[in-house]
């Protein structure tokens, strides 16, 4: 069975190209997205990771750790950030799993359990890992995305539902379609309109099961 929605991430012991760790210790008390690729020197993960490596600070801001995962050698991700490096003009200061024998991608089911590399294998070989993981700080996933292999994935997309995510952990709040960090919330029904305004003040009413309050601090 795959990872669910509130299923702890495996505390993996993994080999990336910054050394060996368990998953929950690089992740502390953060935030943390998990990132995968089919493999090292393709030209759509290139342009990913230039994507991830450009918003280093925006990661920072929210106290979340990034790490990657490409079906490769350890050595191989180190060649492979020069050119992530040169074409996004950002440094690739995360680290990279390396996972050239799928241990990890099976572990966290990004593949079917009888996949492998066959020699001169190609991305397509390892076309299902292409896959983003939101783990909150309890190490419980939060949210899971899985890409084609000809779809780039949107990061700007991966941080406003970072942003969502963090702003409605432990509140009694939802997002609405195309929120963005500052607009307006839904208040859960699991509040009455009463204990709405107890909690968060002036409560818009658009229907009785659609009430929306200013975004909490």
């Amino acid at each position: 069975m795959g990872l669910r929605i509130n299923d702890i991430f495996p505390n993996l012991t993994v080999e990336t190209d910054q050394g060996s760790f368990a998953m929950h210790d690089y992740q502390g008390d953060s935030w943390l997205i998990l990132f995968s690729h089919p493999k090292d020197f393709t030209p759509v993960c290139t342009t990913e990771f230039g994507a991830v490596a450009q918003l280093a600070d925006e990661w920072a801001k929210r106290n979340t750790k990034v790490i990657g995962l490409s079906v490769d050698k350890a050595a191989e991700h180190v060649k492979w950030k020069a050119d992530i490096e040169a074409t996004s003009g950002a440094k690739a200061g995360f680290p990279i799993i390396a996972d050239d024998d799928l241990t990890v991608s099976k572990a966290l089911d990004m593949l079917p359990a009888d996949a492998y590399l066959p020699d001169g294998r190609t991305a397509a070989h390892s076309a299902s890992v292409r896959v983003v993981y939101i783990v909150s700080p309890d190490h419980k996933v939060q949210l899971m995305m899985t890409y084609p292999m000809s779809v780039g994935r949107n990061f700007a997309e991966v941080l406003r539902a970072l942003d969502a995510l963090q702003a409605t952990y432990g509140v009694p709040i939802a997002t609405p379609a195309n929120w963005v960090h500052g607009q307006d919330v839904i208040v859960a029904l699991s509040l009455d309109t009463e204990a709405a305004r107890a909690r968060f003040g002036e409560v818009d009413v658009k229907l009785p099961y659609l009430r929306t309050v200013k975004m909490p601090a």
